[in-house]
């Protein structure tokens, strides 16, 4: 695995106790294709409308809650690993994107959110008028 001078900016990620008033925070990997950057997380068994993505020209933030199913005791767990409530993940992008163009999709688990790429080397025809 690549570590990415990205990451200094991450907080070292910890499950938090059932009932606090602390974040879960996401896994999360981040990669580029020629024209876009992509975060992808795994976030089972939350519905699309408890997910909010919110992204700048140079961040993305994940946040939502995931909701417990079933009333159980603490006294009643052999083991809980599960983490249940809200949870959030900022990451600083390693290039300029274009927030207007990106869009999400949540499949099997999986959401994987598309940041096109702002091309400033891009060389661009400028047209000359007479005057």
């Amino acid at each position: 695995m690549r570590r990415k001078k990205y990451e200094e900016y991450e907080e070292e990620s910890s499950l938090p106790v059932l009932g606090s008033d602390i974040e879960g925070q996401l896994t999360i990997d981040v990669y580029q294709t020629e024209e876009e950057i992509i975060v992808e997380s795994t976030i089972a068994g939350v519905e699309p409308d408890d997910i909010e993505i919110d992204a700048t020209s140079d961040s993305v933030t994940i946040r939502g809650e995931r909701q417990k199913s079933m009333d159980v005791t603490e006294a009643d767990y052999f083991y809980q690993e599960c983490f249940w409530g809200r949870f959030s993940r900022s990451v600083i992008l390693p290039q300029e994107v274009d927030p207007d163009k990106a869009y999400s999709s949540l499949k099997n688990g999986v959401l994987t959110v598309h940041l096109p790429k702002i091309n400033k080397d891009r060389a661009r025809k400028i047209s000359v008028k007479k005057s």
